[in-house]
């Protein structure tokens, strides 16, 4: 069901009009992720299209989060998804403790779309390997977004924020409910 990414009160972007977000689970370990910003895209910074390769701090650009708990436990894994095809996976313990790279998960499949009021990014993502996410379990999702406009001003948009300075991995993210699929 697609939900819609609110900004941080903190945060301002005159470029973005409104950042929506689908998620399901077509298989049990599987996350099927489409995100779609609406705006003017052009004025937005998008790193250059590369060959899809896992790379790090792909939080400081414009750049696609989720991040996903069992519905028992503290551990969770988030997940960054560049418009430019790169992409990480870590595991966390507890909110941003234990943090190490989840080498387990394969790249993602991906597809960006991009025109000029319109960028689409869909991403499969298996999970299937990792005990944070039990593919029989119910999981709770955090989903975010990370945009960075041409002048370099970033907004920070998800579907819930905790009070003060925006952080994803904040108890208060974790809103989007996901049933292990139907057998």
């Amino acid at each position: 069901m697609r939900q819609a990414l609110t900004i941080h009160p903190g945060s301002l972007c005159t470029s973005v009009s409104s950042i929506a977000v689908d998620a399901a689970r077509p298989s049990p370990g599987v996350l099927e992720l489409s995100f779609g910003v609406i705006g003017a895209v052009n004025d937005l910074y998008l790193p250059p299209t590369t060959t899809p390769a896992r790379t790090e701090e792909l939080w400081r650009r414009t750049c696609f989060e989720a991040f996903v708990r069992a519905a028992k436990g503290d551990a969770y894994i988030e997940i960054n998804l560049s418009p430019s095809g790169e992409w990480a996976a870590y595991r966390f313990s507890g909110h941003r403790a234990g943090m190490r790279v989840a080498s387990e998960v394969a790249a993602p499949r991906f597809a960006v779309r991009q025109t000029d009021d319109c960028l689409k990014l869909r991403a499969s993502v298996d999970l299937g390997t990792l005990s944070e996410s039990p593919s029989n379990a119910v999981w709770h999702l955090a989903l975010s977004a990370v945009i960075e406009e041409a002048g370099g001003r970033k907004s920070y948009w998800a579907l819930a924020h905790p009070p003060g300075r925006p952080d994803f991995h904040a108890e208060a993210g974790f809103v989007y409910e996901l049933a292990p699929p139907e057998a």
